[in-house]
C-alpha cells in the first residue's frame, strides 16, 4: 500500500505496520484503555500487540490481513487500523480495531483516515465495509454513525467470529456496523 497523507486535524501518514512500530502501538493501546475496557472489561495487555499479527477470522488467509499505523511525523504512532480484505466475501473488508490516540480524537484525524481508507477500498472493488464496536462505547458508535455506517443491535457474548476477529468470551454487547461503499464513476 502506498502511504497516504491526511491533513484533517493535522498531517498524519497511514502505512503498513512494521516490527519497529510495536512499542508505539503498545503505548497507543495503553492510551486507549477506554476502548479496551469497553470491549473486553480489562485494559490491553502487552501481548495484545503481538496477537494483532495472528488474530484472523475463520476462512481468512494471512495474505488478507492488513495492519496499518497512523503516524504523526516519521514514527509517532497515533492510530491503528486492523483490517481483513475480502472478508467475509470478495466484495467486503472487515475492520476489527480502529484506534486513534485520545488527544487526537474529535479533531478529524480518525474521520479523515477512515474516509481515505474507504475510498481506497472502493477503488479496489470493495462494496461493503464491516466493523465491530462495543455497543455501549458511545465514542465508537458515534464515530461509525458519523461515517454513515448502519449499526446493528448488541450481540450476545459467545466465542464467535465478529467482523475480522474471534470474540473473547468476556466481550458482550458488541455491535456490527455495515457501510455500503459507492465507487466513484
Amino acid at each position: 500500500m502506498d502511504e497516504i497523507e491526511v491533513a484533517v486535524g493535522g498531517p498524519v501518514t497511514v502505512r503498513e505496520m512494521q516490527p519497529e512500530d510495536e512499542a508505539g502501538v503498545g503505548r497507543l493501546f495503553v492510551a486507549c484503555e477506554d476502548y479496551f475496557v469497553a470491549a473486553t472489561g480489562a485494559p490491553a495487555l502487552p501481548a495484545d500487540v503481538q496477537s494483532l499479527y495472528y488474530a484472523l477470522p475463520g476462512g481468512a488467509d494471512f495474505e488478507q490481513k492488513r495492519l496499518l499505523v497512523v503516524c504523526r511525523g516519521a514514527d509517532d504512532v497515533v492510530g491503528l487500523v486492523d483490517v481483513v480484505d475480502r472478508h467475509p466475501d470478495v466484495g467486503s473488508c472487515s475492520v476489527g480495531v480502529f484506534l486513534v490516540a485520545p488527544e487526537l480524537r474529535r479533531q478529524g484525524v480518525g474521520a479523515g483516515v477512515a474516509r481515505r481508507l474507504i475510498e481506497e477500498a472502493a477503488g479496489r472493488g470493495m462494496r461493503t465495509v464491516l466493523a465491530t464496536c462495543p455497543g455501549d462505547w458511545e465514542p465508537g458508535v458515534g464515530f461509525l454513525r458519523s461515517l454513515g455506517f448502519e449499526i446493528g443491535g448488541p450481540e450476545a457474548a459467545a466465542a464467535t467470529t465478529v467482523g475480522n476477529r474471534t470474540r473473547h468470551p468476556g466481550e458482550s454487547g458488541l455491535r456490527t456496523a455495515r457501510l455500503k461503499v459507492v465507487a466513484d464513476r
